[in-house]
């Protein structure tokens, strides 16, 4: 949901609404009580705010790297070969 800019045309107080995309009605002046319009903004773009991202951020629990030495568990997948058969042409 993003962040609307709005001024109060009796009063000329600005002030912020995080409010969907889809929402029909203007919010109200926090200080006179009369329907905001909203302001024109370039947009603040993509901020990135804190120490950064990193891939254990968002890392899947219970997947561990094995310990060193130790080599990862596989499953055993049985032995799915075809007997091979002799190609006939057709023509017997």
């Amino acid at each position: 949901m993003p962040t609307y800019q709005y001024r109060c045309p009796s009063c000329g107080h600005e002030f912020e609404k995080f409010e969907k995309i889809t929402a029909k009605t203007r919010p109200k002046c926090p200080q006179c009580d009369t329907r905001a319009e909203r302001m024109i903004s370039g947009g603040a773009g993509l901020l990135f705010k804190g120490s950064g991202f990193y891939i254990t951020d968002y890392k899947k629990p219970g997947k561990e790297k094995p310990a060193e030495g130790e080599k990862p568990a596989k499953p055993e997948k049985p032995d799915k070969k075809k007997p091979s058969t002799p190609s006939s042409s057709g023509a017997e």
